[in-house]
């Protein structure tokens, strides 16, 4: 059981989240997310408070600013791409439930966003440029729990979600454990 009301795309991830977890689920309808949805999702996060829990695509990352511009205090999970792929089509709705409940048990509070790190972390880390950069961001981000992200929106996540020195580091060093 998920205390928290988590908010989706729509009814097909839905039901994937429903299969995996035992949660209260907001629609938004995709991007055309309507101010009356904004208002349940606003009265849920006083609440129980909110997860935003959409599509690891431009859509979803869209749906994602729209309502945290507008809802403060909103939690964050991000299911990783390769994870939501099926047949081409790229959503929650094809996640298997255990890849689901792994998402949200990495979920994201926003924090005041401080300057911990610097581009100098990026690029001495590999997350930058180069070779496998994409990739590398692309584990740090789901062992982080805080997506995949373009190099300029992978720093402003790190430090957005108050991620400590030490959990990049660890991070950085299963990451190296690993072949790219």
């Amino acid at each position: 059981m998920i205390k928290e009301t988590i908010v989706v795309e729509g009814k097909d991830d839905q039901s994937a989240v429903k299969a995996a977890v035992n949660a209260e689920i907001i629609i938004t309808n995709g991007l055309g997310i309507s101010e009356k949805t904004i208002e349940r999702i606003k009265s849920a996060q006083k609440r129980t408070g909110v997860i935003i829990f959409t599509d690891p695509d431009y859509s979803g990352e869209k749906i994602r600013q729209i309502i945290s511009a507008r809802v403060s205090g909103c939690k964050h999970a991000y299911l990783p791409r390769k994870y939501s792929k099926k047949q081409g089509d790229i959503g929650i709705e094809n996640a298997k439930p255990e890849h689901i409940r792994e998402a949200l048990s990495k979920v994201q509070s926003q924090g005041i966003e401080r300057e911990v790190f610097t581009i100098d972390h990026m690029i001495d880390g590999g997350l930058l440029m180069g070779a496998g950069a994409k990739k590398r961001r692309e584990m740090m981000g789901e062992i982080l729990g805080i997506g995949y992200g373009n190099g300029k929106q992978f720093l402003k996540r790190l430090n957005h979600y108050n991620i400590s020195m030490e959990e990049f580091v660890k991070a950085l060093q299963k990451v190296e454990g690993r072949n790219l």
